[in-house]
């Protein structure tokens, strides 16, 4: 991976959720082990097949892990952002990377050796169930996907990854990062087309508002029991 590695302060580790309940002896110590990286957009920092020998953590930036066939077709599984972490699998089990991680955005990353991830496993009982939740809720999430490609059809599929990518802003839910239509049609399994197709009908219907990059999402948007 094609980055800078700085390092790391005690505060910066204080804002990450799997940190955040460390004492002060704990973070000095975990600071020693982690490197900070700036990512450029369009980097891949784990390629399917590779081993993992790192933990990363997301500072800031949004990456997409994705998996692609001989043709060069793509899914995308998810997009990561600031908290979330990726490469635990791989440290844990020793197969090689399912998926691709690839920036896109600039991204700052917190990078944990493999010797180093299971030393802090080891040692400290929130940072254990901190990747038990990551992994759980991972789980969920394609068990939800499985779902929805299976009983919903386009118009569903578009309405679940908008509800599931939103964030409450003064009441309003809302998808406040860029969620290019390629992208969309690239996580619910369906073609561009059809995903535009979709957006306009939802615009026209008075579910969805565009302002600017951001969708607002109104509450007549529901999904079928």
């Amino acid at each position: 991976m094609s980055a800078s590695v700085v390092p790391v302060s005690t505060a910066v580790l204080k804002n990450v959720p799997m940190f955040a309940s460390f004492p002060d002896e704990q973070l000095h110590l975990v600071a020693g082990m982690v490197a900070r990286r700036s990512t450029p957009r369009g980097t891949t920092v784990m390629a399917a097949g590779d081993l993992t020998d790192s933990l990363y953590i997301v500072i800031s930036g949004r990456l997409k892990v994705m998996m692609s066939d001989a043709e060069g077709k793509e899914v995308i599984l998810s997009i990561l952002g600031s908290g979330e972490f990726f490469g635990e699998m791989g440290l844990i089990d020793d197969a090689p990377r399912s998926a691709s991680v690839v920036a896109i955005e600039p991204c700052e990353l917190l990078c944990i050796s493999k010797r180093d991830f299971k030393k802090c496993l080891a040692d400290n009982f929130e940072m254990s169930m901190a990747v038990m939740r990551g992994l759980v809720r991972r789980l969920r999430d394609a068990d939800r996907k499985i779902g929805s490609l299976a009983l919903l059809d386009v118009y569903g599929r578009v309405a679940r990854l908008l509800l599931d990518m939103s964030e409450t802003v003064d009441g309003q839910k809302v998808v406040t990062k860029r969620l290019p239509k390629q992208d969309i049609a690239k996580m619910i399994g369906a073609s561009r087309e059809m995903v535009s197709r979709v957006m306009k009908d939802l615009q026209l219907g008075g579910y969805i508002e565009m302002r600017g990059a951001a969708i607002v999402l109104h509450d007549t948007i529901v999904l079928p029991d």
